[in-house]
């Protein structure tokens, strides 16, 4: 049985525009223009918000995640104006982690100390790497002296919680450079790292003219050199590509791996929610800046979708088995209202692979799951 009120419920905010198109990228964003309707969109933004009020059955917002696009180009001021808004509608808890995507370069967002007035306790910068060869070629517009200013800015303006993102495996990358990388990253004052590979993604300009990546045998080093150095640091790899530090972990995407609820506003934001006794829904909003500006009533909800029964478990795995802590049994059965009973012959069957631990309370990974996550949730999917 479902009980939405045990359920945590986030927030995710879609900003859609950046300066220009990165050519990895293959996000819902759109290049910046001289007629950008800012103003316009946060109506907007505010208007989806108060049409899902009903779906949020009272819950206090645990954490809000600022996404795009490049989001810290909105102006300060329409920050403020969104958040006045939106604190009208729903209950924040008191200690509500509201994270803010940033690029390094400061025609990208306003001086950091702003955003702290707003709410917002928890950036996140788009650094991706500290080699300027590597960010000409990933179509980056800042340089490595950007990134480290941007991330030792950040902390001296107050935010205790601070993630730098990295790519690794970019073009012509050495394990020393991953590794100069990632020292630079955690010199400046990164709290938290999300390390990922790049990789080529359709209908991105990448796709298209492919550039000269590593190989499999460099790729595996740049991975072992790196975790090392991040282990040694004090960072724990709790999710596929996160590391925590000293803030420990992103609790908003916590929430999505534990299979919470999240609304979400914004052009092609994607929300779930639980309706007690009723079901587990996905919907997403229009793509484009232009339709979801194209309104009637409030931003066009493309989808609202039930998840079945039949699918609810490969949604529920696919999220869950990303975290090296996994998650409890009674999180399972309190996210899908489902039995074990419905599992327990798979697991069993993961467990004697060495692909699960075996416990009676938790479904987590062995190291050995952890390292073939993909293939251990393909499991079932079976």
């Amino acid at each position: 049985m479902l009980d939405s009120a045990v359920i945590p419920l986030a927030l995710y905010i879609h900003i859609p525009w950046c300066v220009k198109k990165c050519p990895y990228c293959d996000f819902n964003s759109h290049a910046l223009t001289d007629r950008t309707p800012f103003s316009e969109y946060v109506d907007a933004l505010l208007l989806d918000a108060r049409s899902q009020i009903h779906l949020a059955q009272d819950r206090p917002i645990s954490s809000v995640f600022i996404g795009g696009g490049t989001p810290s180009l909105l102006p300060i001021h329409e920050f403020m104006r969104l958040f006045h808004g939106l604190r009208e509608m729903f209950s924040f808890q008191a200690d509500c982690e509201i994270t803010l995507e940033a690029n390094p370069a400061t025609l990208e967002h306003a001086p950091f100390a702003d955003y702290l007035e707003v709410g917002i306790n928890r950036l996140s910068i788009g650094v991706q790497s500290f080699n300027d060869k590597a960010l000409n070629a990933l179509g980056r517009i800042h340089n490595s002296h950007d990134a480290i200013n941007a991330i030792k800015s950040a902390r001296a303006a107050g935010f205790i919680r601070v993630n730098a993102d990295l790519m690794h495996g970019l073009p012509h990358q050495t394990p020393k450079l991953a590794y100069r990388d990632l020292s630079l990253a955690i010199d400046s004052g990164a709290t938290h790292i999300s390390w990922y590979q790049l990789t080529i993604e359709p209908n991105t300009a990448f796709f298209r003219s492919p550039p000269d990546l590593p190989d499999e045998d460099t790729l595996e080093a740049i991975e072992m050199t790196g975790k090392k150095l991040l282990l040694d640091h004090g960072f724990y790899n709790y999710e596929v590509s996160a590391w925590g530090g000293k803030d420990g972990m992103c609790r908003h995407n916590i929430n999505y791996w534990q299979f919470g609820d999240y609304l979400a506003i914004g052009a092609g934001a994607h929300g779930k929610v639980t309706l007690s006794d009723d079901g587990i829904y996905r919907f997403y909003k229009s793509r484009l800046p232009k339709d979801y500006l194209s309104f009637d009533t409030h931003p066009k909800m493309v989808k609202f979708t039930q998840i079945l029964d039949d699918e609810l478990i490969g949604e529920f795995m696919m999220n869950a088995l990303r975290l090296r802590q996994g998650v409890s049994i009674d999180t399972f059965r309190q996210r899908t209202g489902l039995g074990l009973d419905c599992v327990a012959t798979t697991i069993a069957s993961l467990q004697n692979q060495g692909l699960l631990i075996n416990s009676p309370d938790i479904i987590a990974p062995t190291e050995l799951g952890f390292r073939y996550v993909n293939h251990l949730v393909g499991e079932f999917f079976n």
